[in-house]
């Protein structure tokens, strides 16, 4: 049986480190699609410090692989409220402590649910994003309505979105008009990449979970999550 070390280190590291975690639950869950899945990741509960440590790795080193790849170029990281923000800051951290030479002045941001309307006011916290290309890092992509937000808010204050880093691609089709999920579809990530034309790259997809479960999880969640693949897997 193949184990996480199929996976790039960095992976299997992350990929672990969610199962130990409590971050990556395998059992019966209801989405908010009404999709029952058997699966579950949830950066929420990266809360606790070595997680948090691995949480940071996984992010800066995939950033890293895209940046040394060329596939990304990026002046400052932003994360969206609520859950990119400790996203953001802990990977701008990590970044800086991998290669400092490189990216010891990169920097981060977010933004406010409602704007500021004393003091130094506005929509953002941090860096200033005009003139800059800016990097979003989030959680996951389920409908692709909160990174359109986003994107709007980056390109309002005068930011160009040079990308978009995530821990998971579930690697599903959204759910169909007319509600019949035999149709072949696409993923929500697949249609932002087709809108804005830029990268979105994840530091795992749900291939890379089932490849990496194995031996660390019963084989009856290994066949179910297959099971699920198989039947809500995108067509992009």
């Amino acid at each position: 049986m193949a184990s996480s070390q199929a996976l790039p280190p960095y992976k299997a590291d992350f990929l672990r480190a969610s199962i130990e975690g409590g971050v990556l639950k395998f059992g019966s869950f209801e989405l908010k699609s009404k999709r029952i899945s058997p699966y579950f990741f949830n950066t929420g509960d990266f809360y606790r410090g070595d997680l948090l440590q691995s949480l940071s790795t996984a992010y800066a080193k995939t950033i890293m692989a895209a940046h040394d790849s060329g596939e990304l170029d990026f002046d400052l990281v932003f994360g969206p409220a609520y859950k990119g923000i400790p996203l953001a800051v802990s990977t701008v951290d990590k970044l800086a402590q991998l290669d400092p030479a490189r990216y010891g002045k990169i920097c981060y941001s977010f933004d406010r649910k409602e704007a500021k309307d004393h003091g130094e006011g506005g929509n953002i916290v941090g860096a200033p994003l005009r003139g800059k290309r800016v990097l979003i890092v989030d959680d996951v992509v389920s409908a692709g309505t909160a990174k359109r937000e986003a994107i709007a808010k980056i390109q309002a204050e005068g930011g160009v979105v040079a990308g978009i880093v995530i821990a998971l691609d579930r690697m599903e089709k959204l759910p169909a008009a007319d509600g019949d999920d035999a149709k072949p579809g696409p993923s929500a990530i697949g249609e932002l990449r087709k809108e804005y034309g830029i990268p979105i790259i994840s530091i795992l997809t749900l291939d890379d979970i089932i490849a990496g479960t194995r031996g660390l999880i019963s084989d009856a969640d290994v066949q179910a999550t297959e099971a699920y693949r198989a039947k809500y897997k995108a067509s992009d």
